[in-house]
């Protein structure tokens, strides 16, 4: 019996021939080559039409989902400040100092995990690994609300920052392998935008919940961890489905769109889509780059403080900080993150029409940095509430624009993923620090906090953004004045390929 010929549904013709056999031959490309074109004879208009339709098919099987995952994963790790209005400290007999201990037990598994997590998600695959950490992080966070003392609360956050690891670096990880490197950027910040989301989401949340309190004999707090927990182990048992592997095997594409994709990757001089076994060389390549522990420090400049304002803005604004009440400061916490959100988006299309990552850092990190000296300098609680706004509108824009920035400048499928474990590894891990400034003792002023904050933002962010951005232009100067090319000579096409951005052809993103 013979079947009607399967049509390509953007460009409206059958495949030939070649066209076929390329769709099963991933593996066989070679470093450097490009795979058959299955647009080859249509005009240029053509082909961007078809360009536009596959981004559009892209961006709506990818984001949105892969979005409410990091929603997820930011409200059950900051929840515990929206807890701690409901009088979770009380009820738990701790002080204050062991309420921030439970915080930074969060951040050492968390960062220790992170450098090997994509690594995991190369070999598992996205579509088992990222579903399988949620299921375990949902089951932590369920755990978080049958607690009752300081014992059982340090297991669940120890637990919590383990298994949600893998989700932030695997995911940047992840959309670096689909798009190009002036694409990526509007992405990740779409997807980070999640973080500010749930705090404005998270702070309603806790309103609404924390008046269950006695239902079931449980107090407010203790409800918030269990249902966003059973939340997330229901998502995270969707996402089997609704997470796809990386391009060379996504199921919702063709062939034929497979062989864009990777076409689109390799044009841009990127060979994230292509089938790589893993060598400790790439490790030991991204260890080696001074680039990775400069955004490193670059990232601890605005995940620290991040960090310190999303798990404290409750407190700052509470009965305890600017005098407002528990539900009133809940709600009172929702306005700077959907202005974080909105600009972190704006942020991150400027910087990829733009290609000016560390101009854009720079610009907002003097944002973050009058808000804080608003809050350092200023009594009146009008104007420290109006310092929070610039906080956030300083720091959440950074944290998207400099993962991408890192990724755009790395090359290679590993070293990319080793790089990207580190940088965000090492900026996480000081969330311990974070978690230790804003101290019972200091308040209602946090002078301590908010210099801490202060100072990371103006040394870290502003100087270490300013720092490599000169490197980098000095860097691209020397390539393209051809003061590198000696380390192409005698190589072939393929080791050439293997050097990734060390290569001489390589021009880094500023």
């Amino acid at each position: 019996m013979n079947f009607p010929e399967k049509r390509d549904s953007d460009s409206g013709r059958s495949p030939s021939d070649d066209e076929k056999k390329a769709g099963t031959e991933f593996q066989a490309i070679g470093h450097g080559e490009l795979p058959p074109d299955p647009d080859a004879g249509l005009s240029a208009d053509e082909k961007a039409k078809i360009d536009r339709r596959l981004l559009w098919k892209l961006d709506l099987r990818l984001i949105p989902w892969l979005s409410l995952l990091y929603l997820i994963s930011f409200l059950d790790r900051t929840n515990i400040g929206n807890a701690r209005l409901l009088k979770l400290e009380h009820n738990l007999g701790i002080t204050g100092g062991q309420y921030n201990a439970a915080l930074s037990i969060f951040f050492v598994s968390y960062s220790l995990a992170e450098p090997l997590t994509n690594i995991l998600l190369k070999r598992l695959r996205p579509s088992i690994f990222i579903p399988l950490i949620m299921l375990l992080w949902g089951i932590c966070m369920t755990c978080m609300g049958l607690v009752h003392n300081f014992q059982g609360l340090m297991a669940a956050r120890f637990f919590l920052g383990l298994a949600e690891a893998g989700l932030f670096p695997g995911i940047n990880y992840y959309l670096s392998c689909w798009y190009r490197r002036d694409e990526f950027g509007i992405r990740a910040a779409i997807f980070f935008s999640a973080a500010a989301v749930s705090g404005s989401f998270g702070g309603l949340l806790a309103a609404a919940i924390g008046k269950m309190a006695g239902v079931g004999g449980k107090p407010g707090w203790a409800w918030i961890f269990i249902l966003e927990g059973i939340a997330t182990v229901l998502i995270g048992v969707a996402s089997f489905w609704l997470v796809f592997d990386f391009p060379d095997e996504a199921t919702f594409l063709s062939p034929v769109d497979r062989e864009r994709v990777i076409r689109r990757l390799k044009a841009d001089q990127q060979s994230s889509a292509e089938h790589e076994d893993f060598q400790m060389s790439y490790f030991w390549a991204s260890v080696k780059d001074w680039k990775t522990w400069l955004y490193a420090v670059i990232y601890m400049g605005c995940v620290g403080p991040l960090y310190a304002f999303s798990l404290f803005l409750p407190t700052i604004i509470g009965p305890n900080g600017l005098g407002f009440k528990d539900t009133r400061a809940q709600l009172l916490s929702v306005p700077p993150y959907a202005a974080a959100a909105c600009l972190t988006v704006l942020i991150g299309y400027i910087a990829d029409r733009t290609h000016k990552r560390g101009i854009c850092n720079m610009s907002v990190s003097i944002l973050g940095v009058i808000g804080f000296a608003m809050l350092l300098g200023s009594k009146e609680p009008a104007v420290q509430y109006a310092g929070t706004f610039l906080g956030a509108l300083g720091i959440y824009p950074c944290i998207a624009n400099t993962i991408t920035w890192a990724s755009n400048n790395t090359e290679g499928v590993y070293k990319r993923g080793v790089t990207l474990g580190f940088v965000i590894g090492w900026g996480n891990l000081n969330g311990v620090v974070s978690s230790n400034i804003y101290r019972s003792k200091d308040k209602p002023t946090y002078y301590v906090g908010h210099g801490v904050v202060f100072s990371y933002l103006v040394l870290f962010l502003l100087g270490g953004s300013s720092l490599m951005y000169v490197l980098l232009r000095r860097e691209n100067a020397n390539r393209r004045a051809g003061k590198l090319d000696h380390l192409v000579a005698g190589k072939s096409e393929k080791e050439v390929e293997e050097m990734g951005d060390v290569r001489p052809n390589f021009i880094y993103t500023l």
